[in-house]
Formats: C-alpha cells, sequence, structure tokens
C-alpha cells in the first residue's frame, strides 16, 4: 500500500511538472510574439519619423533604442519566470528522483 502511495505522489508531481513546462512555453511565446510585434511597430515609426525629417535622427534613434531595450526587458522577464516554472519547481527533487538523476 505505501508503494502505491509513493507512486502516486510521483506521478502528481510528474504531471504538476509537464504542466509547469507547458506555462512556460506558451508564456514565453506569448510574451515573444508581443514583443516582437511592439518591437516592430517601434521600428516603423522610427523609420518614418527618420524619413519626415532626416535632421532628428539622432535623438529618433537614440530614443528608438531605449524603447527598444525596455520593450526586450519584458521578454527576459517572461523567460525568466519560464526558467523559474521548470527548475526551481517545488516537485523537482521528487522528478530527479522518478527519472533516477537524483543523489542516494
Amino acid at each position: 500500500m505505501a508503494a502505491d502511495a509513493g507512486s502516486a505522489e510521483k506521478v502528481e508531481g510528474l504531471r504538476f511538472f509537464m504542466y509547469s513546462a507547458v506555462a512556460a512555453g506558451f508564456g514565453i511565446a506569448i510574451a515573444a510574439f508581443g514583443t516582437g510585434l511592439g518591437q516592430g511597430m517601434a521600428i516603423k515609426s522610427s523609420v518614418e519619423g527618420v524619413a519626415r525629417n532626416p535632421e532628428a535622427s539622432g535623438k529618433i534613434t537614440v530614443t528608438m533604442m531605449i524603447g527598444l531595450a525596455m520593450i526586450e526587458s519584458l521578454c527576459i522577464y517572461a523567460l525568466v519566470i519560464a526558467l523559474i516554472l521548470i527548475y526551481a519547481n517545488p516537485v523537482s527533487k521528487l522528478i530527479q528522483g522518478f527519472v533516477g538523476l537524483a543523489a542516494h
């Protein structure tokens, strides 16, 4: 009976890990999609601004670069959360034992 309880716990831990991995994948996919759209729109507007006023290209470029860095940081935050979901999982020791990676 104790073996059944341990295996049920391992299966639930594995299921939780799989859900965490899927959530991490969807999270980073949505973040990459959103930041890609945001960066594309920023570059499009910057190029239009330089085309209309070539003398202001320096200021426009600096402002665009700062904006792109801010937009990219959002995707990096999503990546950090995804990595936390995968590698700092509360059942990671259980999963490592289940697949034979934990030290005995």
